[in-house]
């Protein structure tokens, strides 16, 4: 099933817009600039360099060097004995008690109230659509089954000789 190809309003051609015709505009020439004359810049006079009287350095009075602090003699450290620690008994915990188990309220039964039945509703017949039929696809050309070469098989048993003459 296809469906109609929708046929589409002809649009009429619209005429191109003309231009209307512009004058011909004569290129000016280039005007020519007067020439100006050298300005010469005054010379400015060097101005003499301002004498600055010298500070003399301030003369730091002399720290005298103070001798270095002498540690008194330490005796040598022998090892000294680790101390023995007593030991203390291992604390026992008295048993628990046995509690006894709590008894729990029996609960009274709760009935639900029997919900009514209800009918099914009826649902219209719905057709079946019609699918649009697919053209079959072209053949394909049949291409040879690719061949592959022979590898020769090596034997497992083979040993190489390490020993040179």
């Amino acid at each position: 099933m296809s469906l109609p190809k929708p046929e589409l309003p002809e649009v009429p051609e619209l005429p191109k817009p003309e231009l209307p015709h512009l004058p011909n505009i004569p290129s000016l020439p280039k005007p020519e600039l007067p020439s100006l004359p050298k300005v010469e810049l005054p010379s400015i006079p060097e101005l003499p360099k301002p004498e600055l009287p010298t500070i003399p350095k301030p003369e730091l009075p002399e720290v005298p060097e103070l001798p270095k602090p002498e540690l008194p003699h330490l005796p040598d450290i022998v090892s000294l004995p680790k101390p023995e620690l007593p030991s203390l008994p291992k604390a026992e915990l008295p048993p628990l008690p046995e509690l006894p188990k709590p008894e729990l309220p029996s609960l009274p039964k709760v009935e639900l109230p029997s919900l009514p039945e209800l009918p099914k509703p009826e649902l219209p017949a719905i057709s079946k659509p019609e699918l649009p039929k697919v053209p079959e696809l072209p053949h394909l050309l049949d291409f040879p089954k690719p061949t592959l070469p022979v590898v020769p098989t090596i034997p497992k048993d083979m040993s190489v000789s390490t020993t040179t003459p």
